[in-house]
């Protein structure tokens, strides 16, 4: 079993336990993974060009 690194969003800190020492839960800081038929791909991309000045 190999293990992954995990970010805390609450501190930033980094560990392999899903539970931090803060009390916060890690989550993992990769991004989803790309795909050609991303469904919600139209919404993401208009949302992103609203929220820019």
């Amino acid at each position: 079993m190999t293990a992954h690194i995990l970010i805390c969003p609450d501190c930033g800190g980094y560990g392999i336990t899903p539970s931090c020492t803060c009390g916060g839960t890690r989550v993992s800081p990769k991004p989803a993974k790309y795909s050609p038929e991303d469904r919600y791909g139209s919404y993401r991309r208009a949302a992103k060009k609203e929220a820019r000045p």
